[in-house]
């Protein structure tokens, strides 16, 4: 049974920081690209960074340099640095995993999801 399971998430205050982390399980963890989406209220799902195999990366323009991912093979695990945070940020962050992953973050090319993890920062 295929598993991703975020945590970290929490409520901070503009300028802060947290760590994301998404714990895979159920599938071949290394085979697979991997990607972090989020979603505020009223809006539509929208990526915010992936990474492949080989732990190249991509992210969305308003987060880079502010946002690291990363994997951990040997954990089955994902992370998303995320500092300097602003108020834009929140919503719930989701962790999905994929076969194909060519830098553009489009939900259709990942075939796994978590149940996601509330970030809110408040002004």
């Amino acid at each position: 049974q295929v598993q991703l399971v975020e945590s970290g998430g929490g409520s901070v205050e503009t300028g802060g920081s947290l760590r994301l982390s998404c714990l895979a399980s159920g599938f071949p963890f290394r085979d697979y690209c991997l990607a972090w989406f989020r979603q505020a209220p009223g809006k539509e799902r929208e990526g915010v960074a992936g990474i492949d195999y080989d732990r190249n990366a991509a992210y969305l323009a308003s987060v880079k340099d502010r946002f690291t991912i990363d994997r951990d093979n040997t954990k089955n695990t994902l992370y998303l640095v995320m500092t300097n945070l602003k108020p834009e940020d929140t919503g719930m962050y989701f962790c999905a995993a994929g076969t194909w992953f060519n830098g553009d973050l489009n939900e259709g090319d990942f075939r796994y999801w978590g149940q996601g993890t509330q970030v809110t920062v408040s002004s």
